[in-house]
């Protein structure tokens, strides 16, 4: 029997205006944009969280500290394939993804095929096995405010064939 395991991956950031808007790769025209250490890509981090959970470890924040200069402005799909290295280090192949993207503006739907593409390359699996869903927070709260995004995100990895 394949063992298989869920991970639970959540990130926020605040919005800053005039800052550079990066979301699953692609940046996005905005007024403003996510404030962060890295490249403050909402997305990417909540799917970096979930496969570590699932792999049992630990967050992304163990891995890369806001700390540390290296990771200092930093693509997020840089760290995203860094934590694919740890997977496969431990034997674990991505089944799937799902994420949810919480925001007012701007709409991202147009963007989400650029989105999976960037993040399948850096996973390196198909993009058909990356579920990317957007939606506001009806002008409720600091993320209908504008002034912070929100991501979730879910996935499913498979031990390889062979390896306990």
């Amino acid at each position: 029997m394949a063992k298989i395991k869920v991970g639970f991956g959540f990130d926020v950031h605040q919005l800053k205006n005039g800052h550079p808007f990066v979301l699953g790769g692609v940046n996005l025209e905005h007024h403003s944009g996510a404030y962060g250490h890295s490249d403050a890509d909402v997305l990417l981090h909540a799917i970096c969280d979930a496969l570590l959970g699932a792999a049992n470890l630990r967050d992304i924040g163990y891995h890369f500290s806001n700390k540390d200069e290296r990771w200092k402005g930093i693509s997020s799909l840089v760290l995203l394939q860094h934590v694919m290295e740890l997977l496969r280090e431990k034997n674990w192949d991505i089944n799937n993804i799902d994420a949810m993207v919480c925001l007012e503006a701007p709409k991202i739907n147009p963007h989400i095929p650029a989105m999976q593409a960037n993040i399948a390359q850096a996973a390196g699996i198909d993009a058909e096995d990356i579920s990317i869903k957007a939606t506001t927070n009806e002008q409720l709260g600091f993320i209908g405010r504008e002034e912070g995004i929100v991501a979730y995100a879910v996935c499913l990895i498979e031990k390889k064939s062979g390896h306990k």
